[in-house]
């Protein structure tokens, strides 16, 4: 098999993964009118194939896929111009499955198809090579985004300088839970105290103003406990004020985020259980993929890994969870994931039973503080998200 015909699909997987699999000389895409014009999807489509290390030909030939009959006169094209083809018809409309059927009762073309279930290739007809073939392609959190069209960007964090934090993340998080109700002042303080961006050193008086004009208290035993575990040093306490430096500049930008130690806690944790093939923390994606600009669509999502073909969503948050944010996570993991990917919520609260139902409704999985609260729980829930 040289050519490979895919019946375009509006989930990208679908799309790529068949080629990726047997990595035909080229493959003959049958899609609607407006796809087969659009210049850009095509070069985002060989860049993905191209970042992915398959040099191939990508062509693309217009019908309306609703058109049973238009599409079978394609197929009888394609068939007639790369006689050692194969179709996939994992993807598609039901007319253009149709279709195929009325082609290959004409051509002794070979057929397969993939199962999102099993994970697995399937000889429909005439193609021995697909048989039963468990599907062995691994992807990275970029190639999720490559895919649908859009690029990956760095966030908040530089993934690559995250191994040498390894060891203060899990006291960082156990910090922040003995801390978690009063978590929210204890960062609005650091923030308050630690204001020159260009500086590690930080000091205040016993108290700094908080948020709508209130006041927060100095908080003595958390700024202690930073010092224990390696987080700042220096801390010196007197009556009327305190000062103390930050280990580094990353440490700094962690304890002046609310958000940070649950999300490193959720990262590392995925990292620790060694089931995903890549994992990302802050990963922004940029809808379009195009290049940074004042304008571009984006999202920041705090934790994503891949498992084979199947992507993982994971937001996380320290206060309830919204309906916006569960909505969010639904339309991100549709759009770059499709129907293989999971989504996760983890949140440092105990779940409500309306933002449970509201989860339930959308397909995402609720991970709370019951959860966060034992390690092999948490390691549990995570591992669950690959099955």
């Amino acid at each position: 098999m040289k050519t490979l015909i895919e019946l375009y699909d509006e989930l990208p997987l679908e799309n790529v993964l068949a080629t990726e699999m047997f990595r035909p000389e080229r493959t003959v895409f049958i899609c609607p009118p407006e796809v087969a014009s659009d210049q850009a999807m095509h070069n985002k489509l060989r860049e993905y194939f191209k970042h992915r290390g398959i040099r191939h030909e990508c062509v693309f030939l217009g019908t309306s896929l609703l058109d049973a009959e238009a599409v079978a006169r394609r197929l009888r094209e394609v068939a007639d111009r790369y006689p050692d083809c194969a179709l996939d018809i994992a993807g598609g409309t039901d007319a253009s499955l149709f279709a195929s059927g009325l082609m290959c009762a004409e051509r002794e073309i070979p057929v397969i198809t993939y199962s999102r279930k099993r994970n697995t290739f399937f000889n429909i007809r005439n193609a021995p090579f697909a048989n039963d073939l468990p599907c062995d392609v691994r992807l990275k959190v970029e190639d999720c985004f490559l895919m649908a069209g859009g690029s990956m960007r760095m966030g908040r964090v530089d993934n690559d300088i995250l191994e040498k934090y390894m060891d203060i993340i899990d006291p960082m998080f156990d910090l922040y839970l003995r801390f978690r109700r009063e978590w929210p002042s204890v960062v609005t303080y650091m923030q308050r105290i630690s204001q020159k961006e260009s500086s590690l050193h930080a000091q205040g008086g016993m108290t700094a103003k908080g948020e709508h004009g209130g006041r927060v208290n100095a908080p003595l035993e958390a700024l202690k406990e930073m010092a224990r575990i390696g987080l700042i040093r220096g801390l010196d306490i007197t009556d009327q004020e305190l000062a103390f430096d930050f280990v580094d500049s990353q440490v700094r930008a962690w304890l002046r985020d609310v958000g940070s130690a649950l999300e490193l806690y959720i990262y590392k944790a995925c990292l620790d259980l060694g089931v995903f093939d890549d994992v990302r923390t802050s990963a922004v994606v940029d809808w379009l993929g195009e290049k940074p600009g004042r304008d571009n669509v984006t999202n920041e999502l705090d934790v994503m890994a891949t498992a084979g073909v199947r992507p993982i969503f994971i937001s996380c948050k320290t206060c309830d969870v919204k309906t916006e944010a569960l909505n969010e996570l639904a339309i991100l993991r549709d759009r770059f994931g499709g129907l293989v990917a999971r989504a996760a919520i983890v949140t440092a609260e105990r779940g409500r039973s309306p933002m449970r139902h509201r989860a339930m409704e959308l397909g995402i999985d609720v991970i709370d503080l019951n959860d966060l609260n034992k390690k092999s729980v948490l390691h549990e829930r995570l591992r669950a998200l690959i099955r």
